[in-house]
């Protein structure tokens, strides 16, 4: 039996802050988009640059979901490669993001989505060096 990976799906309760997130600040590109009258519902799929075979699904219920748990800790996380971590942080951080995880060792920092999802940031290549003020920054609640 083979297996394709297709996409990773997270529900999210607002659409523009979600899109916010995920398009104008994480820099991910809407590839598709799919909405449903009859069911009531909107999803669209978000990929890396050039990177169109690792899509993450929003779908958001235009009633509502009053079923999402208000701590996604068990799904995990999504994890995407930075080119800079600590400009992505401090990009992230300058737009209200909280900064969970710091990235103190110039490798690894963790963010939460507006639907509290945990994002994972990891540094392409070579780590950073450690550098002020992440080095001796605190963490900030779960990640």
């Amino acid at each position: 039996m083979a297996l394709k990976y297709l996409h990773t799906m997270v529900r999210v309760k607002d659409l523009d802050a979600s899109m916010h997130f995920y398009r104008d600040l994480l820099g991910l590109e809407e590839t598709r988009r799919y909405e449903s009258e009859k069911g009531r519902f909107t999803l669209i799929f978000l990929c890396p640059p050039g990177q169109h075979d690792a899509p993450i699904e929003l779908t958001y219920n235009w009633d509502g979901d009053d079923e999402l748990p208000s701590d996604s800790r068990h799904f995990g996380h999504l994890a995407y490669g930075v080119d800079d971590i600590y400009a992505t942080c401090q990009k992230l951080m300058d737009a209200g993001v909280t900064i969970n995880r710091p990235p103190r060792d110039g490798h690894m920092a963790f963010v939460r989505s507006p639907d509290n999802i945990s994002i994972e940031l990891l540094q392409n290549g070579e780590d950073l060096p450690p550098q002020e003020p992440w080095l001796s920054m605190e963490s900030a609640g779960t990640w």
